[in-house]
Protein backbone atom coordinates (compact mmCIF):
# COMPACT_ATOMS: atom_id res chain seq x y z
CA UNK A 1 0.00 0.00 0.00
CA UNK A 2 1.37 3.65 -0.64
CA UNK A 3 0.74 6.65 1.43
CA UNK A 4 -0.17 10.55 0.99
CA UNK A 5 2.25 12.52 2.90
CA UNK A 6 1.16 15.61 1.91
CA UNK A 7 0.12 18.45 -0.44
CA UNK A 8 1.45 21.66 -1.79
CA UNK A 9 0.18 23.82 -4.70
CA UNK A 10 1.33 27.24 -6.42
CA UNK A 11 -0.61 29.96 -8.45
CA UNK A 12 0.59 32.67 -10.20
CA UNK A 13 0.59 35.94 -8.94
CA UNK A 14 -0.64 37.72 -12.18
CA UNK A 15 -5.12 37.54 -11.52
CA UNK A 16 -7.37 37.73 -14.60
CA UNK A 17 -10.44 38.62 -13.94
CA UNK A 18 -13.84 38.59 -16.27
CA UNK A 19 -13.91 42.02 -15.81
CA UNK A 20 -10.64 42.25 -17.54
CA UNK A 21 -11.25 40.30 -20.08
CA UNK A 22 -14.52 42.02 -20.68
CA UNK A 23 -12.41 45.11 -21.15
CA UNK A 24 -10.37 43.26 -23.71
CA UNK A 25 -13.94 41.77 -25.87
CA UNK A 26 -16.37 44.40 -25.97
CA UNK A 27 -19.24 42.33 -26.25
CA UNK A 28 -18.60 39.99 -23.67
CA UNK A 29 -20.11 40.65 -20.11
CA UNK A 30 -18.33 39.74 -16.50
CA UNK A 31 -21.50 38.20 -14.96
CA UNK A 32 -22.83 36.51 -18.04
CA UNK A 33 -19.07 34.72 -17.97
CA UNK A 34 -19.19 33.95 -14.23
CA UNK A 35 -23.56 32.87 -14.33
CA UNK A 36 -21.69 29.92 -17.31
CA UNK A 37 -18.19 29.10 -15.88
CA UNK A 38 -18.56 29.83 -12.18
CA UNK A 39 -15.27 31.40 -12.44
CA UNK A 40 -14.62 35.13 -11.90
CA UNK A 41 -11.36 35.40 -12.37
CA UNK A 42 -7.91 33.06 -13.20
CA UNK A 43 -4.23 33.17 -12.37
CA UNK A 44 -1.89 33.56 -15.36
CA UNK A 45 1.49 32.75 -15.45
CA UNK A 46 3.66 35.89 -16.64
CA UNK A 47 5.92 36.13 -19.41
CA UNK A 48 8.82 33.19 -18.94
CA UNK A 49 7.23 31.73 -15.96
CA UNK A 50 5.96 28.47 -16.88
CA UNK A 51 4.48 24.96 -15.49
CA UNK A 52 7.90 23.50 -14.12
CA UNK A 53 8.71 27.12 -12.11
CA UNK A 54 5.17 26.66 -10.54
CA UNK A 55 5.56 23.29 -9.82
CA UNK A 56 9.49 23.47 -8.50
CA UNK A 57 7.94 26.19 -6.01
CA UNK A 58 5.36 23.44 -4.59
CA UNK A 59 7.43 21.31 -4.79
CA UNK A 60 10.39 22.97 -2.85
CA UNK A 61 7.11 24.31 -0.45
CA UNK A 62 5.87 21.26 0.54
CA UNK A 63 9.23 19.06 0.98
CA UNK A 64 10.15 22.29 3.58
CA UNK A 65 7.18 22.09 5.14
CA UNK A 66 7.38 18.26 5.94
CA UNK A 67 11.29 18.38 6.63
CA UNK A 68 11.50 15.38 3.99
CA UNK A 69 14.97 14.20 3.46
CA UNK A 70 15.16 14.85 -0.17
CA UNK A 71 18.03 12.48 -0.75
CA UNK A 72 15.63 9.63 0.24
CA UNK A 73 13.28 10.61 -3.18
CA UNK A 74 13.35 7.43 -5.43
CA UNK A 75 11.61 8.97 -8.72
CA UNK A 76 10.27 12.45 -9.32
CA UNK A 77 7.33 12.50 -11.62
CA UNK A 78 5.86 15.39 -13.74
CA UNK A 79 2.73 15.61 -15.47
CA UNK A 80 2.47 19.01 -18.30
CA UNK A 81 0.87 19.60 -21.41
CA UNK A 82 3.31 22.83 -21.30
CA UNK A 83 7.09 22.07 -20.43
CA UNK A 84 9.66 23.82 -20.75
CA UNK A 85 11.33 22.71 -23.91
CA UNK A 86 10.21 19.97 -26.29
CA UNK A 87 13.54 18.42 -24.92
CA UNK A 88 15.02 17.77 -22.70
CA UNK A 89 12.26 16.69 -19.98
CA UNK A 90 11.30 19.45 -17.67
CA UNK A 91 11.47 16.69 -14.76
CA UNK A 92 14.88 16.75 -15.33
CA UNK A 93 15.55 20.59 -14.65
CA UNK A 94 13.26 20.54 -12.23
CA UNK A 95 15.22 17.73 -10.49
CA UNK A 96 18.74 19.74 -10.38
CA UNK A 97 16.63 22.68 -8.51
CA UNK A 98 15.03 20.83 -6.08
CA UNK A 99 18.79 18.82 -5.58
CA UNK A 100 17.55 15.28 -5.57
CA UNK A 101 20.10 12.66 -5.89
CA UNK A 102 21.59 11.14 -9.32
CA UNK A 103 20.01 7.86 -7.94
CA UNK A 104 16.38 9.40 -8.10
CA UNK A 105 14.52 8.67 -11.42
CA UNK A 106 12.92 11.93 -13.42
CA UNK A 107 10.66 11.80 -16.10
CA UNK A 108 7.40 13.71 -17.72
CA UNK A 109 4.35 11.99 -18.76
CA UNK A 110 1.76 14.24 -20.76
CA UNK A 111 -1.91 14.18 -19.19
CA UNK A 112 -4.43 16.96 -18.48
CA UNK A 113 -6.91 16.85 -16.90
CA UNK A 114 -7.01 13.23 -15.60
CA UNK A 115 -3.19 13.44 -14.96
CA UNK A 116 -3.12 13.79 -11.33
CA UNK A 117 -4.73 10.45 -10.69
CA UNK A 118 -2.56 8.64 -13.19
CA UNK A 119 0.17 9.94 -11.48
CA UNK A 120 -0.99 8.33 -8.49
CA UNK A 121 -1.70 5.30 -9.91
CA UNK A 122 1.47 4.99 -11.31
CA UNK A 123 3.15 5.94 -8.12
CA UNK A 124 1.45 3.36 -6.02
CA UNK A 125 2.44 0.97 -9.14
CA UNK A 126 6.10 1.87 -8.32
CA UNK A 127 5.61 1.48 -4.78
CA UNK A 128 3.99 -1.39 -4.90
CA UNK A 129 6.31 -3.15 -7.28
CA UNK A 130 9.36 -2.36 -4.88
CA UNK A 131 10.76 0.14 -7.12
CA UNK A 132 10.62 3.02 -5.26
CA UNK A 133 10.05 3.85 -1.79
CA UNK A 134 9.13 7.50 -2.30
CA UNK A 135 7.85 9.29 -5.00
CA UNK A 136 7.52 12.84 -5.70
CA UNK A 137 4.34 13.66 -8.21
CA UNK A 138 4.16 17.48 -9.55
CA UNK A 139 1.59 18.54 -11.92
CA UNK A 140 1.05 21.72 -13.06
CA UNK A 141 0.03 23.71 -16.57
CA UNK A 142 0.11 26.97 -17.88
CA UNK A 143 -3.10 26.98 -20.39
CA UNK A 144 -2.76 30.34 -20.68
CA UNK A 145 -0.41 30.28 -23.11
CA UNK A 146 -2.46 28.47 -25.19
CA UNK A 147 -4.95 30.29 -25.28
CA UNK A 148 -6.43 33.29 -27.49
CA UNK A 149 -7.34 36.15 -25.03
CA UNK A 150 -10.45 36.76 -27.28
CA UNK A 151 -11.62 33.38 -27.64
CA UNK A 152 -14.80 33.09 -25.53
CA UNK A 153 -14.51 29.24 -24.91
CA UNK A 154 -11.19 28.86 -23.39
CA UNK A 155 -9.75 32.40 -22.15
CA UNK A 156 -12.75 32.34 -19.62
CA UNK A 157 -12.47 28.70 -18.33
CA UNK A 158 -8.62 28.34 -17.83
CA UNK A 159 -6.00 29.42 -15.53
CA UNK A 160 -2.68 28.60 -14.40
CA UNK A 161 -1.26 26.50 -11.27
CA UNK A 162 0.54 23.31 -10.10
CA UNK A 163 0.99 21.41 -7.21
CA UNK A 164 3.35 18.88 -5.50
CA UNK A 165 2.35 15.68 -3.65
CA UNK A 166 4.79 13.39 -1.59
CA UNK A 167 3.95 9.80 -1.97
CA UNK A 168 5.70 6.72 0.06
CA UNK A 169 5.34 3.78 0.74
CA UNK A 170 5.61 3.86 4.80
CA UNK A 171 2.09 4.98 6.78
CA UNK A 172 4.69 7.21 9.42
CA UNK A 173 2.73 10.86 9.29
CA UNK A 174 0.57 10.39 6.60
CA UNK A 175 -2.35 11.52 5.70
CA UNK A 176 -4.19 9.24 3.61
CA UNK A 177 -3.40 5.88 2.17
CA UNK A 178 -4.39 5.04 -1.67
CA UNK A 179 -6.27 2.16 -2.93
CA UNK A 180 -7.89 1.16 -5.90
CA UNK A 181 -8.12 3.12 -9.21
CA UNK A 182 -9.90 2.74 -12.45
CA UNK A 183 -8.48 4.55 -15.84
CA UNK A 184 -9.78 4.57 -18.99
CA UNK A 185 -9.14 6.72 -22.65
CA UNK A 186 -10.98 6.60 -25.82
CA UNK A 187 -8.73 8.73 -28.41
CA UNK A 188 -11.73 9.23 -31.11
CA UNK A 189 -11.58 12.34 -28.43
CA UNK A 190 -8.61 13.92 -29.62
CA UNK A 191 -9.57 16.26 -31.73
CA UNK A 192 -11.84 17.41 -29.20
CA UNK A 193 -9.47 18.99 -27.17
CA UNK A 194 -6.07 20.04 -28.73
CA UNK A 195 -3.39 22.47 -29.19
CA UNK A 196 -2.37 21.12 -33.19
CA UNK A 197 0.78 23.43 -33.70
CA UNK A 198 4.08 23.57 -31.99
CA UNK A 199 5.41 20.08 -31.95
CA UNK A 200 6.52 17.58 -35.04
CA UNK A 201 3.73 16.76 -37.20
CA UNK A 202 2.92 20.78 -37.51
CA UNK A 203 6.38 22.40 -36.96
CA UNK A 204 7.95 26.03 -36.55
CA UNK A 205 10.34 27.04 -39.43
CA UNK A 206 13.45 28.57 -37.71
CA UNK A 207 15.25 25.09 -37.42
CA UNK A 208 14.26 24.21 -40.79
CA UNK A 209 15.43 26.99 -42.15
CA UNK A 210 18.85 26.66 -40.20
CA UNK A 211 19.22 23.22 -41.47
CA UNK A 212 18.55 24.11 -45.05
CA UNK A 213 15.55 22.06 -45.83
CA UNK A 214 12.25 23.39 -46.73
CA UNK A 215 9.85 24.99 -44.12
CA UNK A 216 6.93 24.21 -43.08
CA UNK A 217 4.18 26.71 -44.04
CA UNK A 218 3.86 29.95 -42.25
CA UNK A 219 1.72 29.27 -39.15
CA UNK A 220 -0.16 30.37 -36.25
CA UNK A 221 1.33 30.80 -33.21
CA UNK A 222 0.23 27.53 -30.69
CA UNK A 223 -3.68 27.80 -30.02
CA UNK A 224 -5.83 25.60 -27.78
CA UNK A 225 -8.77 24.41 -29.52
CA UNK A 226 -11.73 23.09 -27.47
CA UNK A 227 -14.96 21.71 -29.04
CA UNK A 228 -17.16 22.29 -25.44
CA UNK A 229 -20.43 20.56 -26.58
CA UNK A 230 -18.68 17.14 -27.20
CA UNK A 231 -15.80 17.59 -23.96
CA UNK A 232 -19.19 17.92 -22.11
CA UNK A 233 -21.21 14.72 -23.57
CA UNK A 234 -17.95 13.00 -22.87
CA UNK A 235 -17.91 13.64 -19.57
CA UNK A 236 -21.46 13.24 -18.76
CA UNK A 237 -21.25 9.52 -20.49
CA UNK A 238 -17.82 8.59 -18.84
CA UNK A 239 -17.31 9.97 -15.24
CA UNK A 240 -20.55 8.63 -13.72
CA UNK A 241 -19.33 5.22 -15.22
CA UNK A 242 -15.85 5.34 -14.25
CA UNK A 243 -16.92 5.72 -10.61
CA UNK A 244 -19.48 2.71 -10.84
CA UNK A 245 -16.72 0.79 -12.04
CA UNK A 246 -14.79 2.01 -9.01
CA UNK A 247 -17.30 1.55 -6.82
CA UNK A 248 -18.10 -2.27 -8.52
CA UNK A 249 -14.74 -2.92 -7.32
CA UNK A 250 -14.65 -1.71 -3.61
CA UNK A 251 -18.04 -3.52 -3.47
CA UNK A 252 -19.70 0.07 -2.14
CA UNK A 253 -22.38 2.06 -2.54
CA UNK A 254 -22.79 5.95 -3.79
CA UNK A 255 -23.22 6.71 -0.49
CA UNK A 256 -20.43 4.72 1.31
CA UNK A 257 -18.63 7.49 0.03
CA UNK A 258 -17.86 10.88 2.02
CA UNK A 259 -16.45 13.18 -0.41
CA UNK A 260 -16.61 12.91 -4.65
CA UNK A 261 -13.35 15.28 -5.45
CA UNK A 262 -13.69 16.00 -9.21
CA UNK A 263 -11.33 17.64 -11.84
CA UNK A 264 -12.76 21.37 -11.05
CA UNK A 265 -13.46 22.06 -14.65
CA UNK A 266 -16.50 24.48 -14.96
CA UNK A 267 -19.22 25.14 -12.26
CA UNK A 268 -22.00 24.37 -14.57
CA UNK A 269 -20.41 20.80 -16.30
CA UNK A 270 -19.77 19.59 -12.21
CA UNK A 271 -23.33 20.61 -11.73
CA UNK A 272 -24.76 18.74 -14.27
CA UNK A 273 -22.78 15.99 -13.12
CA UNK A 274 -23.75 16.20 -9.55
CA UNK A 275 -27.56 16.15 -10.61
CA UNK A 276 -27.19 13.03 -13.19
CA UNK A 277 -25.00 11.07 -9.90
CA UNK A 278 -27.61 12.20 -7.26
CA UNK A 279 -25.10 13.30 -5.14
CA UNK A 280 -25.62 16.37 -2.33
CA UNK A 281 -23.47 19.24 -2.24
CA UNK A 282 -21.88 18.57 0.49
CA UNK A 283 -19.86 15.80 -0.93
CA UNK A 284 -18.97 16.75 -4.32
CA UNK A 285 -17.39 20.41 -3.00
CA UNK A 286 -16.84 22.95 -6.02
CA UNK A 287 -14.23 25.25 -5.42
CA UNK A 288 -13.21 27.19 -8.79
CA UNK A 289 -14.24 30.77 -8.56
CA UNK A 290 -10.73 32.69 -8.04
CA UNK A 291 -8.30 30.13 -9.89
CA UNK A 292 -10.28 28.22 -12.53
CA UNK A 293 -9.51 25.43 -14.37
CA UNK A 294 -5.82 24.26 -13.95
CA UNK A 295 -5.77 21.29 -15.79
CA UNK A 296 -3.95 18.61 -13.68
CA UNK A 297 -3.32 20.95 -10.67
CA UNK A 298 -7.24 21.20 -10.24
CA UNK A 299 -7.95 17.77 -7.81
CA UNK A 300 -4.79 18.21 -5.31
CA UNK A 301 -5.37 22.03 -5.07
CA UNK A 302 -8.87 20.63 -3.80
CA UNK A 303 -7.67 18.19 -1.80
CA UNK A 304 -5.25 21.15 0.05
CA UNK A 305 -8.02 23.81 -0.26
CA UNK A 306 -10.54 21.38 2.02
CA UNK A 307 -7.66 20.32 4.14
CA UNK A 308 -6.79 23.84 5.32
CA UNK A 309 -11.11 24.56 5.51
CA UNK A 310 -11.12 21.20 7.37
CA UNK A 311 -13.54 19.78 4.92
CA UNK A 312 -11.08 16.99 4.90
CA UNK A 313 -11.83 14.75 8.18
CA UNK A 314 -10.29 11.76 9.78
CA UNK A 315 -11.16 8.29 8.17
CA UNK A 316 -13.33 9.90 5.08
CA UNK A 317 -13.67 8.02 2.39
CA UNK A 318 -12.90 9.84 -0.79
CA UNK A 319 -13.21 9.18 -4.59
CA UNK A 320 -10.97 11.33 -6.71
CA UNK A 321 -11.81 11.87 -10.51
CA UNK A 322 -9.91 13.48 -13.37
CA UNK A 323 -11.05 13.76 -17.13
CA UNK A 324 -10.47 15.52 -20.40
CA UNK A 325 -8.81 15.97 -22.96
CA UNK A 326 -7.02 12.33 -24.81
CA UNK A 327 -10.04 11.60 -23.98
CA UNK A 328 -8.67 10.09 -20.97
CA UNK A 329 -10.31 9.42 -17.46
CA UNK A 330 -9.45 8.07 -13.98
CA UNK A 331 -11.14 7.11 -10.67
CA UNK A 332 -9.03 6.19 -7.61
CA UNK A 333 -10.08 5.56 -3.77
CA UNK A 334 -8.07 7.72 -1.07
CA UNK A 335 -8.97 7.49 2.51
CA UNK A 336 -8.27 10.54 4.32
CA UNK A 337 -6.38 10.28 8.17
CA UNK A 338 -5.59 13.31 9.60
Amino acid sequence: MAYLRGIDCCVPETVLSNDDLARLNPGWRSEAIYAKTGIRSRRVAAAGETAADLGYRAAESLLARLDFDRGSIDALLFCTESPDYPLPPSACIMHERLKLPQSCAAFDFNLGCSGFVYGLWLANALIASGAAHNVLLVVGDTYSKYCSPHDLVTATIFGDGAAAVLITASDRNAVASLGPAVLGTDGRGAEHLIVRAGAARLHGTACASACGVQPAPPRQPPALFMNGPEVFSFTLSAVPAGIQRLLDRLGAGWEDIDLYLLHQANRFMLEQLRLKMKLPPEKMPIDIEDLGNTVSATIPILMRRCELQGVLKPNHRCILAGFGVGYSWGMMYLEWRQ
